[in-house]
């Protein structure tokens, strides 16, 4: 009798690609009608699907979810003009870190007197600048409050992915004090390299402005564009791996040199958006939607666990952000830091590296993702009802 051509872990995979295919039509038409966010729509999208059993265990579906998670960061990066993010006012700048700090010192203080587990230290103050792209698609590029919050939001984004990636370092399988101090010593090396490659690149597009036209035309049929940020998105992966740091970011950080020396392309963003948001970030959150048990939404414990940390998450935000108050006024104030408490990339990260090393429990996992979800859903909702969208150019 012939054998079949097809193994059967390559017909579980096809049959994910076919449900993968719909998830991706159906989701902006179930968001609009739902009036979700299309991110948070793909999560429950994920998690049905997966509670049905229509999406099988699959290594290829976990690599493809987290390529489309490292562009995420990718695109979220290319929000951010590093030359603006150097160039921050003091004033601004000196309250930026004051914020920072208390939201860290704040966290520490309340798992200590609430005796929670002490990743949530790395938790509650997660910040990602991820679904403030989706803000400025309301609010546009001239909201004064918005702007700030980004340059802010950048700041604590890096630190969070800082102590995420030395964290890592002490949780990896067969951790020794060696490996994380070549991962502390890489990283340390890698931001610098960064510093001095803005430095080295700021002056040497000073004297050539022209190169910058030789590597991305104005006018081009080949995409030459497109082409470099990709080639430059896969060799950052390629470095990261070999350093073992956090590819989470040096996607950022590539994104926000793209943003800083490239800015006369002013497609570029929206081009390499349209193809991120409408093939591999999505697959990302469909796949985060598939980890997650429906059973637990019906254990009152872990729904009381994802209320909490996101009262918490949002009261320290507020509480903290009232050092920028007299610059931007209370309203404004509670707008920024309401955008700052729907972490949902970083959180789920976190989340998913604790969970895989044991160090929270399948409960506590399943409370954060429901925390990230329920934040994606409810803040951005109660930003545009304190706020009715006004677009400023």
């Amino acid at each position: 009798m012939q054998q079949s051509a097809i193994s059967p872990q390559n017909l579980i995979d096809l049959k994910i690609l076919i449900v993968v295919a719909g998830c991706l039509f159906l989701s902006p038409y179930i968001a609009k009608f739902l009036r979700l966010p299309v991110s948070a729509t793909e999560i429950i999208l994920g998690a049905i699907i997966g509670y049905f059993g229509f999406i099988g265990q699959s290594e290829n579906f976990k690599i493809l979810a987290d390529v489309g998670f490292y562009y995420l960061m990718f695109i979220a990066g290319m929000e951010v003009n590093l030359q603006a993010f150097f160039n921050m006012e003091k004033n601004l700048f000196q309250k930026s870190f004051l914020y920072v700090l208390m939201l860290y010192l704040s966290s520490f203080l309340l798992v200590w007197a609430l005796n929670l587990d002490y990743i949530f230290i790395l938790i509650i103050p997660v910040m990602s600048v991820g679904l403030l792209s989706v803000l400025f698609k309301e609010f546009g590029k001239g909201c004064y409050w918005l702007n700030t919050s980004m340059l802010v939001a950048t700041l604590a984004e890096l630190t969070s992915i800082v102590i995420l990636t030395i964290t890592g370092a002490f949780l990896r399988e067969n951790f020794s004090f060696i490996e994380a101090g070549q991962s502390i010593l890489y990283l340390s090396i890698f931001l610098g390299l960064c510093i001095l490659g803005f430095k080295i690149l700021g002056l040497l597009f000073w004297w050539y402005p022209q190169l910058k036209i030789i590597l991305m035309p104005r006018e081009d049929n080949n995409e030459k564009d497109i082409r470099l940020c990709v080639a430059i998105f896969i060799l950052i992966i390629v470095v990261m791996t070999l350093t073992k740091l956090e590819i989470v970011l040096g996607s950022f950080i590539a994104g926000s040199f793209i943003a800083t020396f490239f800015n006369h392309k002013k497609d570029l963003e929206h081009k390499l958006s349209n193809f991120g948001y409408g093939f591999l970030i999505p697959i990302f959150f469909i796949y985060i939607g598939s980890t997650f048990d429906l059973k637990m939404l019906f254990k009152y414990n872990i729904l009381l666990l994802a209320f909490f940390v996101m009262f918490i998450m949002v009261a320290l935000r507020l509480l903290c952000a009232l050092v920028f108050t007299p610059k931007i006024g209370f309203k404004n104030t509670l707008l920024f830091a309401l955008s700052h408490s729907m972490p949902l990339t970083l959180l789920i990260a976190i989340a998913s590296l604790s969970y895989s090393t044991k160090l929270i429990t399948e409960d506590t996992y399943s409370a954060l993702i429901l925390t990230a979800l329920f934040e994606a859903i409810l803040i951005i909702s109660l930003i545009k009802f304190i706020s009715p969208t006004k677009k400023i150019e």
